[in-house]
C-alpha cells in the first residue's frame, strides 16, 4: 500500500518511522506539512525516501493518506483524498464532532466505495462499546486526568498554571469538549461515535499538577451490562499534550488494514 502522510509533529513522526523501518507492509511514498521545515526534517531522519508534496499531489498518489495534522487540517485532507479515490485516516477524530462534516465525508466515501480509518487513540473499550451499541446503550462516560502542562493553550484551560491541586476543569457532553479542548480530548469523539453520540456522551476533565500520565476512565451501562475500562499513558517525551498509545493505534490500524486477517469488532 501506498500511503501519503499529513502533519510532520510528533504522531507522524512515529507513523512515518514504524513504516520505513519495514514494521508495516506499506510504502511511505509522500509527506506534506503546512510548516515545510518539520517536513524537510522528518524527511532527513527517515530511512525511506518519501516525497515532500503538497496535498493535492500526495492524495493523487496515494493509496491511503494519513491525517495527523490537526482538527483544521481534516475537511481539506478528507475531502482532497476521498474525491481522489484515495482513502483516509484520521488521527484527528474530534474533527467528526461537526455532524455536517461526518456526513459529508461519509456520503463521499460512500459514493466512491471507499473507507474512512478512525484509530482508537488513547483509550481501549471501543470494541466492547461498538459491540453494546448493537442493542440499547444507556450510559457513556469518559474521565480523562492530566497533568496541568498538558492542558496548557486549550480555549478551555484559562488559569490553568495557576492550579495547584486535582481539579475538575471541564464536565459536559462530547461536542462541547472537543470545541474547548480541541487537542485534549479526540478520544471522546471517537468514544461518542463507537456509541450514542457526542451529545449524550458524557465527558469530565481533570487537571492534576502532580500527574505524570495521561488517565482515561470509560464506564458504560446498558442492556449488554457493564463496562469500565482504565487506561494510564506515558505522555509523548516531544509532546505532552499526546499520548504514545495514540500514534501506536495508528500503527496498529494500519496494519489492520492490510493484514487478511482481521481481529477485533
Amino acid at each position: 500500500m501506498d500511503v501519503g502522510l499529513v502533519g510532520c509533529g510528533n504522531i507522524g513522526k512515529i507513523i512515518a518511522h514504524s513504516i520505513c523501518k519495514g514494521e508495516i507492509d506499506a510504502s511511505l511514498i509522500a509527506i506534506t506539512d503546512k510548516h515545510k521545515k518539520k517536513a524537510k526534517k522528518l524527511k532527513s531522519e527517515l530511512k525511506c525516501t518519501p516525497k515532500i508534496n503538497e496535498i493535492d499531489s500526495l492524495v493523487k498518489k496515494s493509496e491511503l493518506v494519513i491525517e495527523a495534522a490537526s482538527i483544521k487540517a481534516v475537511e481539506e485532507v478528507a475531502k482532497k483524498a476521498l474525491q481522489n479515490n484515495c482513502e483516509v485516516m484520521l488521527m484527528s477524530v474530534g474533527a467528526l464532532a461537526d455532524e455536517n462534516l461526518k456526513k459529508e465525508i461519509e456520503k463521499l466515501a460512500r459514493k466512491n466505495d471507499l473507507n474512512i480509518y478512525l484509530p482508537s487513540g488513547a483509550i481501549c473499550g471501543l470494541d466492547g462499546i461498538k459491540s453494546a451499541s448493537s442493542a440499547k446503550l444507556n450510559e457513556v462516560k469518559i474521565t480523562t486526568k492530566k497533568p496541568t502542562e498538558s492542558l496548557e493553550g486549550a480555549p478551555g484551560a484559562k488559569g490553568i498554571k495557576k492550579i495547584k491541586k486535582q481539579k475538575t476543569i471541564f464536565e459536559g457532553n462530547a461536542k462541547e469538549a472537543i470545541e474547548l479542548f480541541p487537542k485534549n480530548v479526540n478520544v471522546s469523539t471517537a468514544l461518542s461515535l463507537a456509541g450514542i453520540g457526542t451529545q449524550k456522551t458524557k465527558v469530565e476533565i481533570i487537571a492534576n499538577p502532580n500527574l505524570e500520565e495521561n488517565i482515561h476512565e470509560i464506564s458504560a451501562k446498558g442492556e449488554f451490562g457493564e463496562l469500565k475500562t482504565v487506561v494510564k499513558n506515558i505522555p509523548s517525551p516531544q509532546n505532552p499534550k499526546t499520548s504514545y498509545l495514540a500514534a501506536l493505534s495508528a500503527i496498529s490500524t494500519l496494519k489492520k488494514i492490510i493484514s487478511p486477517i482481521k481481529v477485533g469488532t
